[in-house]
């Protein structure tokens, strides 16, 4: 008969333990590409194939931008896995992303053996080191008694308060020895809500008094599973609502009370709002300088009022009269039942006058290109409200969310706070690995595309249904525009003249592939390329020279703002 103390422990090698870890904290799929100092870890992953899914991406950073595809999409922290040296290198920009826009990761990377660390050992790097400006907390495991509980701590950190990346280094020695094992429950961590109750009635006394209020939102609201209280909360006080790029989502696009993203690219009738406006609530939003162009100008009729899980956002870039502190799904229910219903009918009327200045329908009338607001209202409505659109960064990024409807959290996948080109391939395959009964579309542009496309042979090797949209302007459309609105029509290596041929290419990877030469083939091939439910790109070709409107410039406000091109 085993004693008590067999029947409790369990002795497992370092990478067994790490297997054992993850599966106690619900992970069932990791992102990764195996190497030198984490065979250990593969051999043991190899053992657990039953239970944990592997994706083999073709490079590190796309296998992190995937775990952050599968992270924003799910609310579960993403996994990846990276040898050690230049596999853990490849991490940076992917943990970077997720640093910037506070998404749950953490990331396993293996090192040298303990006994070589610090002589320039073959393939060693100081990881912990190198990320420490980027994860919201970082370790190296040095004896492998401290191993089970330093994988615990980083998916509670990963996943508490403010979220984030963590990277968890293990040297390739502490993989190999055994050591006794023990399954522990998953710790629960209340995010408790500081803010007094005299706050809270302070704040609702000022929306109450308040004729011309705004509710700015931001990606802390899905953070925090917030969107049903936001919505009850703008319900109640009959309040208008813009949003950040990285909030969208987080508030029905069709609702009455939703006037699209503020800032550099945001409508008219955002900019006239945000300047007109009484009172300002900003949740879970952090006042970057995409939407704050002018941080002294910003909401200066405005007494501001924000909202944040994260105190040391509070008066960072823009000064608030009052601050709540707290997980957003507590605040707000609480903040909600401090308030007095309200009407705002005549301050709503005023900002659909605006809006109506602005608002015409496009006319698609170009026999030589096709157009992208065309093309992604065809991806409307072939898609549900349920399934994911993700971005790479620059025109198509901001196109998809002037135009694209988002009804439902987690259905927005970008790139928001570092503005990462190469992000969306890596994301897609996160995304659509998470949500198989969902469809993922990928808009990408040709600069973007050209810095991920190796990975469509992930796509391929997995059948993941994706459908990649490049929006192939033959230039880098953004930096172009800066270009020609501040730097003379100086084209300085923003016009490359490649000459990749990308129907061509995804069928080298044993992709389907078509291309959209102009307006009239829109829908036909969109919808075409969509009914195949596989792996499929769409080359659409975009003229260079059109423009992402309207657009305030750096440090200005909506008084600044640039709505046609001459």
């Amino acid at each position: 008969m085993p004693d008590k103390m067999e029947e409790i422990y369990m002795k497992l090698t370092g990478a067994e333990i790490i297997a054992e870890c993850l599966l106690e904290q619900g992970v069932d799929t990791v992102f990764g590409y195996p190497g030198g100092a984490v065979l250990n870890i593969y051999d043991a992953l190899y053992k657990y194939s039953d239970k944990i899914k592997h994706i083999l991406t073709a490079h590190e950073q796309g296998a992190s931008h995937a775990a952050d595809g599968y992270a924003r999409t799910t609310g579960k922290p993403g996994v990846v896995i990276a040898t050690s040296g230049p596999g853990a290198t490849n991490l940076v920009t992917g943990l970077a992303t997720a640093y910037m826009d506070s998404i749950p990761m953490v990331a396993i990377t293996g090192n040298v053996s303990t006994d070589l660390l610090s002589r320039d050992s073959f393939q060693e790097v100081d990881i912990t080191g190198i990320t420490l400006p980027i994860t919201k907390h970082n370790f190296i495991v040095k004896d492998i008694a401290d191993l089970a509980n330093i994988l615990r701590k980083a998916f509670r950190i990963a996943t508490s308060g403010r979220k984030g990346p963590v990277l968890v280094d293990i040297p390739k020695d502490i993989t190999a020895i055994s050591y006794e094992y023990k399954k522990a429950p998953i710790r629960t961590y209340e995010n408790v809500t500081s803010s007094k109750n005299y706050e809270f009635e302070a704040v609702a006394q000022a929306i109450k008094n308040s004729k011309r209020p705004m509710i700015y939102m931001g990606g802390g609201v899905l953070l925090s599973e917030a969107t049903e209280e936001l919505l009850k909360f703008a319900e109640k006080i009959d309040c208008p609502v813009c949003s950040s790029v990285m909030g969208l989502g987080g508030f029905p696009a069709s609702h009455r009370l939703f006037l699209g993203t503020l800032g550099m690219h945001g409508a008219y009738e955002t900019g006239k709002t945000t300047a007109n406006a009484d009172l300002i609530i900003a949740i879970g939003a952090r006042f970057s300088d995409r939407v704050a162009g002018d941080r002294e100008k910003f909401g200066e009729n405005a007494t501001i009022i924000h909202m944040d899980i994260d105190k040391a956002e509070i008066n960072k870039n823009v000064k608030s009269k009052f601050s709540l502190i707290g997980d957003l799904k507590d605040t707000l229910s609480t903040l909600t039942e401090f308030c007095e219903s309200k009407n705002n009918s005549e301050w709503l009327e005023e900002i659909s006058k605006w809006k109506a200045q602005f608002d015409k329908a496009p006319e698609y009338d170009s026999k030589e290109f096709a157009h992208a607001y065309h093309i992604i209202e065809a991806v409307q409505k072939l898609t549900t409200a349920d399934d994911i659109i993700v971005t790479d960064v620059g025109q198509h990024q901001m196109w998809v969310s002037q135009k694209y409807k988002f009804e439902k959290p987690r259905t927005w996948c970008t790139s928001g706070g570092l503005g990462t080109m190469g992000y969306g391939m890596g994301a897609a395959i996160g995304a659509q690995t998470a949500n198989p009964n969902k469809r993922v579309v990928l808009f990408t542009g040709d600069g973007s595309f050209h810095m991920n496309l190796n990975e469509m042979v992930t796509l391929k090797s997995y059948n993941l249904p994706v459908m990649v949209v490049v929006m192939n302007n033959s230039v880098l459309g953004m930096v172009r525009q800066w270009q020609k609105l501040f730097y003379g029509n100086r084209f300085s290596q923003t016009d490359p003249h490649r000459a990749t041929d990308f129907v061509a290419l995804a069928k080298a990877f044993g992709i389907d592939s078509m291309r959209v030469h102009n307006d009239s083939e829109v829908e036909d091939v969109l919808k075409q390329a969509f009914n195949l439910n596989k792996p499929v790109l769409v080359d659409c070709v975009l003229s260079p020279d059109e423009n992402v409107l309207p657009m305030i410039p750096p440090g200005k406000t909506v008084d600044d703002m640039i709505t046609e091109m001459e």
